[in-house]
């Protein structure tokens, strides 16, 4: 019921209006228009005073929201409450991170992790967030070995081997991200601290533009909601210049077969391409993305996305323009075989990518059973500061599964607007607002024509 729960489908919103029962899931280029991780500034590891025949770094990161709805996402338990009621909550994180790494003779270096995590929710969170709980951690704990200098004719750092507990992306996060699920028990639902997978083992091999990687993972799930989600597969990425990677996934994945049958013996081809085609025009780029998701009738569903964006980086703020499709099938109430793509571990590289909408996303639509329209503006007024608004239309793949009763294909109208704030080398502030607009599909499944409005305000520290 929680945040990062892959679901069947979608959930229809009008539990989401009633119970809340069902929840939303919230990766290797960071955005140009954007930080990698808007809510956290990064974090610039400092000396530590510890003995210095080994080389150890010290960083801190602490964050704490306000988020708040007018007409909430779910229903008040009170009688006679008011339709239009709101809500309003708090979260707050800290996650101390101490590394070391050590010179071997050959040339190449052992590296090791050592974080944890403490978060908390409270206030009067919804229900799909979690109620007022928190908790501290472990989250990295993981040491590797890497090449360094020692096949000086294979490049720097070859070869690199990590196992533990460790974070692990592929692409910008379409499919595969985030390691660890927020909220609940854990609290922490929108701050997603918490990345790394409860055991990793990944084996990379770099030479010159190849990269080839090979990996095992395990999530870090919800001690009241273990999925028994793991995964092996292999990655492969080529980078031509500094301006195009090309980039190839398979996955295996394995499931709890009562929870999750459709992932139990999954298998998820991926292929992408992030590139600026036109070498004399490089504020031109493209993204393209697609996914197959195969595992008989349990599962036969396809997802794809494709974006053009286009940056005047020559002008006075550098405005930047950009359209996005995807799509993400849904179940085909026709056949008897189950077409409802599985969201998967995806992760949070930039506003929109891949929860998408700040409210329609995060609270009440997966990327499953949908077909998203992006439309984004955003602009740089200084190194410091960036912002800008995006426009979302949401509609259904397949209606008739999204809730009884059902015929419409339009889901939902969102607009966000947003701010990134460098205050100083060690403050980030982050402020949104959004509006978003249920429509008929909405409408049919929970007679709901009110309007979604919410607002947002983040704090980071890092040192």
């Amino acid at each position: 019921m929680f945040r990062h729960l892959a679901r069947r489908q979608i959930a229809p919103l009008v539990f989401v209006l009633t119970s809340l029962s069902g929840g939303v899931a919230r990766a290797q280029d960071a955005p140009a228009n954007g930080p990698a991780d808007p809510p956290a500034a990064a974090a610039v590891p400092r000396p530590t005073g510890l003995p210095k025949a080994i080389d150890w770094k010290f960083s801190f990161e602490a964050a704490w929201g306000s988020f708040g709805f007018r007409n909430a996402v779910f229903n008040d338990p009170r009688e006679n409450a008011r339709v239009d009621f709101g809500t309003h909550w708090f979260e707050g994180s800290v996650k101390p991170v101490l590394s070391a790494t050590v010179d071997l003779p050959s040339s190449s270096q052992v590296y090791g992790t050592l974080s944890g995590v403490g978060e908390r929710t409270y206030g009067s969170a919804p229900r799909i967030v979690g109620p007022d709980f928190s908790s501290f951690l472990p989250e990295d704990v993981a040491i590797g070995w890497r090449s360094g200098k020692a096949f000086e004719s294979l490049g720097e750092n070859a070869l690199d081997f990590t196992v533990g507990r460790a974070p692990y992306k592929v692409g910008h996060g379409f499919l595969l991200w985030d390691g660890a699920a927020e909220g609940g028990t854990r609290g922490g639902y929108w701050s997603n601290a918490r990345k790394a997978f409860g055991f990793a083992a990944i084996g990379r091999f770099k030479p010159g533009q190849h990269t080839v990687e090979s990996f095992y993972l395990k999530k870090s799930d919800l001690p009241e909601h273990d999925t028994g989600t793991r995964l092996w597969g292999a990655n492969y990425e080529y980078r031509i210049g500094a301006d195009t990677t090309l980039g190839a996934t398979y996955m295996k994945f394995r499931g709890t077969p009562d929870l999750v049958p459709e992932r139990d013996q999954l298998d998820v081809y991926n292929a992408r391409a992030y590139t600026a085609p036109i070498p004399a025009v490089k504020d031109l780029s493209l993204e393209l993305e697609y996914a197959w998701e195969r595992n008989h009738d349990a599962l036969h569903s396809d997802a794809w996305t494709a974006q053009g964006a286009y940056q005047l980086s020559a002008a006075p703020w550098k405005p930047k323009v950009s359209y996005r499709y995807a799509f993400f099938q849904g179940d085909n109430p026709t056949t008897t075989r189950n077409e409802a793509f599985d969201p998967l571990l995806l992760g949070f590289s930039d506003w929109g990518t891949w929860w998408q909408g700040e409210i329609a996303g995060e609270y009440f639509v997966a990327n499953s059973n949908l077909i998203s329209h992006l439309v984004r503006a955003h602009v740089s007024p200084s190194d410091a500061v960036g912002g800008g608004v995006m426009v979302y239309k949401f509609l259904l793949d397949q209606p008739g599964t999204y809730a009884p009763g059902v015929t419409d294909r339009n889901l939902a109208l969102e607009v966000d607007s947003y701010v990134d704030w460098k205050i100083n080398k060690n403050f980030t502030a982050s402020f949104v607002a959004a509006f978003a607009n249920p429509q008929r599909a909405v409408e049919q499944a929970s007679n709901r024509t009110k309007s979604f409005a919410y607002g947002m305000v983040y704090l980071a520290y890092s040192y």
